[in-house]
């Protein structure tokens, strides 16, 4: 039987009651900090303000923001009135927040003013030009019939946005009673999350979280790192993947612990945190911790508080985990598998665990989970040490794919087993390694990326007649994005001109870095593109360039 059965709004409160006075949220770098009970307090004037403009449970609110200090307060405050909280890829474009906005049917949208080269409040007055003419809160565009309000995270006014600080002032006047009322009709078992993963079918989806989805993999994520109320946790990874508030911010609050958040990933930042706060966990994919013992400021830290941490998203090189260990003091890190759909977390190492272990598995399944390994072709389930997909069922699977019905029976089949399209082998012991992928997929510094996406994005280029996106193995990121275009006749079509045009419509990380351009593709008899002819084909191109380069110097 799973941990809980509470909403996260009611297991916040108990933790509120237990320990008020505790540090729940800190932010060093501005020396931000609210205990449980304030924290309490200004979530539940958030929630007040979101019912007094008309959102109520059920409804969608995107939040699209780096970890500035409100986003957890939205998080909580919706969670509070059942209203599900659909998180938004910072590094997001025009082209997939208009897709994410009509798709997850949104009735409100939280926004900060922008991040790196993506002016959020630019993009929302182009996709919604009646914020600058209508009532603010009843907006009607015939694009997005739901949406009915924007929000600005912050103090400054944008016309036709409501601001934070008006959202606290109404819920000082909203009513108590009615909040609780609210509350007490909420289940466990409603949706409360939702993200947006890659789509293999070229278009994202967005995976149903329940609170007993998250709340009960946030517990057992602790567990593995023996968390108690005494850790504080450095949290560099952003808040809308599942890492950041599942492993993060559910995993400390389910064992009454401190979160010190980094609003976005600094190395440098990450390193004055933890001492400055005396951190015991700290978490990120391995590019940032790689990123973080190489900086040359590094050896002026003192880092001995840690412990232990999570590192996930993608494998680990052993010799950087020797330095984690070693030189960052994280004696106890701890490796994590999953997938959005499971909540995400479907085996962890342990901090008892071997170093190899925790550089050669993913750990073993986590309490309550089952997990097994089939054959794809057949569907049995295979022998110690023979490869096959990954598939779990339990408390942690995903409600499903939101409005897309046929996808969700595809990822879930009819006994509840959810297949991950990854490949692993487990040992006698039980402990996994993740060998492949059976579906299209790169994952580059722990983003998911589906090629089919890319492709047919590049469709949109009037000079491309046919494309393949394949990954192509980079030492910083894992993997990178190649795309092998066969331009349209008579075309003339530059590498620059490929990347020009994606950069300023997708999300940086989905971005070409090379481009290659052919004549045909290589194919099967039965003419199938060859990717993995693409992928060495790139490899090959990118050595030859490499070489040519070096003799030149």
């Amino acid at each position: 039987m799973p941990f809980t059965n509470d909403t996260i709004g009611d297991f916040f409160e108990k933790q509120v009651m237990k320990d008020p006075e505790r540090d729940f949220i800190i932010y060093p770098d501005r020396d931000l900090r609210f205990t449980y009970k304030e924290f309490n307090e200004r979530v539940n004037l958030l929630a007040k303000g979101l019912l007094e403009i008309g959102i109520q449970k059920g409804d969608h609110l995107g939040i699209w923001a780096t970890n500035v200090p409100d986003w957890l307060t939205f998080m909580f405050a919706t969670s509070k009135i059942g209203v599900v909280l659909v998180t938004i890829n910072t590094a997001y474009k025009i082209h997939e927040v208009e897709y994410l906005m009509k798709h997850a049917d949104l009735k409100s949208i939280a926004i900060i003013d922008g991040f790196r080269d993506v002016n959020y409040i630019e993009t929302l007055y182009e996709l919604v030009p009646e914020l600058k003419t209508q009532k603010r809160g009843h907006i009607k565009n015939d694009k997005f019939p739901h949406l009915k309000s924007v929000i600005f995270i912050g103090q400054e006014k944008h016309r036709g946005m409501y601001n934070t600080s008006e959202l606290l002032l109404l819920g000082k006047h909203g009513n108590d009673e009615n909040l609780r009322k609210i509350m007490k009709r909420l289940d466990a078992h409603d949706v409360i999350n939702m993200q947006y993963t890659s789509g293999t079918t070229g278009f994202p989806k967005g995976v149903m979280l329940t609170h007993y989805n998250i709340l009960n993999n946030a517990y057992y994520i602790g567990e593995r790192q023996k968390f108690t109320k005494e850790d504080r946790l450095c949290l560099p990874v952003p808040l809308f993947h599942c890492f950041g508030i599942v492993l993060g911010v559910l995993a400390i609050l389910t064992h009454g612990g401190t979160l010190v958040m980094i609003e976005r990933f600094d190395p440098l930042m990450v390193l004055a945190a933890v001492q400055k706060e005396k951190c015991t966990a700290l978490y990120g994919v391995p590019t940032m911790f790689i990123a973080e013992f190489n900086h040359p400021m590094f050896n002026m830290f003192d880092l001995s508080s840690l412990r232990t941490g999570i590192m996930a998203g993608s494998p680990c090189p052993i010799e950087a985990m020797k330095r984690i260990i070693n030189e960052m003091h994280c004696k106890d890190i701890t490796i994590a598998y999953g997938l959005t759909e499971a909540s995400p977390v479907i085996t962890q190492t342990s901090i008892d665990d071997t170093i190899e272990r925790r550089v050669s598995t993913v750990g073993t399944a986590m309490p309550e989970i089952e997990v097994k390994i089939v054959d794809p072709d057949t569907g049995n389930t295979v022998g110690p040490n023979e490869s096959g997909e990954i598939c779990c069922r339990g408390y942690n699977v995903m409600k499903g794919y939101y409005k897309m019905p046929e996808m969700t029976a595809l990822a879930i089949d009819e006994e509840g087993w959810l297949h991950s399209g990854d490949l692993a082998s487990v040992d006698e012991d039980g402990y996994y390694t993740i060998t492949g992928r059976i579906k299209d997929m790169i994952i580059r510094g722990g983003e998911n990326i589906y090629p089919k996406e890319i492709e047919d994005f590049l469709f949109t280029m009037p000079e491309v007649k046919n494309v393949q996106v394949v990954g192509i193995p980079d030492e910083k990121y894992g993997e990178i994005v190649g795309a092998f275009i066969i331009p349209n006749e008579g075309c003339d079509i530059t590498e620059e001109d490929v990347r020009d045009y994606c950069l300023s419509r997708i999300a940086r990380y989905k971005v070409p870095k090379h481009v290659f351009f052919l004549d045909e593709f290589p194919l099967t008899a039965s003419g199938k593109v060859q990717k993995f002819k693409l992928r060495d084909l790139a490899i090959e191109i990118l050595e030859k360039r490499s070489k040519e380069k070096d003799k030149l110097v």
